[in-house]
């Protein structure tokens, strides 16, 4: 009966991204947040060829920088900001520069005690603004208002599986001519992804993700999977590298991500890690690795 109330709430959490508010390098977070009193930063570069239907469109290069602080009771903050580049065909203009800007909050309400009754539960939401060029297709010309619920179970103590459900109720989901592109309407995001620890330095997982709009006439869709995985060189730095493609003209075709992620503690004694779990079977500061 406690698994099957387990799965069911997981079910009911699942299926939702933010746009690149992610765990590296999988686009579904996870419920942790980053420790208390700790800047940590992000960067990945992601290589993907485009859709057919994206025509003249036919690569885009994206560059993304985020930072989180970790404040008491749970909380996060964030700011991200991508570079893009989108490589047309001969004849068409190539357009290089910022996208539109993010800032959010990410709160983990419930940790989950052991022996779990119910996955361990967070939620974020974030504002994107319209900082890049729509006229370059750099940005959507739109103010984004996304909500994200997140859900963390882990499997075993080295298999988790996280799962998210979002609304964007205002804007779209795009990054440059990726994702969901509306006029005012509203999304429905969703990813689910599977993690596994083989080594306590190198993790390996895979990913499904989704995002649809409300009006069929409003979006394009897009469905899409990843497999990739983090290798943790010390205690505060990790690479993380992946690979995916998707089939749907919101999707990249082909794509190729490489990144890294580094915590900076800024006080002087060290915080215990905020996992979303009461107890830790392998403590680690960064919230990347539950």
């Amino acid at each position: 009966m406690h698994r099957a109330r387990r799965l069911l709430l997981t079910l009911i959490w699942c299926f939702a991204c933010g746009p690149l508010l992610a765990q590296m390098p999988f686009y579904t977070d996870n419920a942790d947040v980053t420790d208390r009193g700790t800047l940590h930063f992000e960067f990945f570069n992601e290589y993907d060829g485009l859709q057919s239907a994206q025509y003249p469109n036919l690569r885009q290069n994206t560059s993304n920088f985020k930072f989180n602080y970790g404040f008491p009771h749970g909380l996060e903050f964030d700011v991200d900001f991508p570079y893009l580049a989108i490589y047309r065909a001969p004849g068409s203009q190539a357009s290089i520069g910022f996208g539109d800007a993010d800032t959010g909050i990410k709160w983990n309400f419930y940790r989950a005690k052991r022996p779990l009754s119910v996955p361990a539960l967070s939620a974020s939401l974030y504002l994107e603004f319209p900082t890049g060029d729509p006229s370059q297709e750099l940005g959507s010309g739109l103010r984004d208002y996304w909500l994200n619920s997140i859900a963390q179970e882990p499997l075993s103590d080295k298999t988790r599986l996280n799962a998210n459900f979002g609304y964007l109720f205002a804007g779209n989901t795009s990054t440059g001519v990726l994702g969901v592109q509306t006029t005012r309407g509203h999304v429905y995001t969703g990813g689910v992804s599977w993690q596994h620890d083989f080594t306590p330095r190198l993790t390996l997982g895979a990913e499904l993700y989704a995002a649809i709009a409300a009006d069929n006439g409003l979006g394009k869709d897009q469905l899409q999977a990843l497999s990739g995985g983090a290798y943790q060189f010390t205690k505060l730095m990790s690479v993380t590298f992946a690979l995916l493609g998707g089939s749907h003209i919101a999707s990249p075709r082909l794509g190729g991500q490489v990144g890294f992620e580094v915590d900076f503690p800024l006080r002087h004694t060290p915080a215990a890690p905020q996992s979303a779990f009461n107890q830790i079977s392998s403590p680690s500061p960064s919230r990347r690795s539950p």
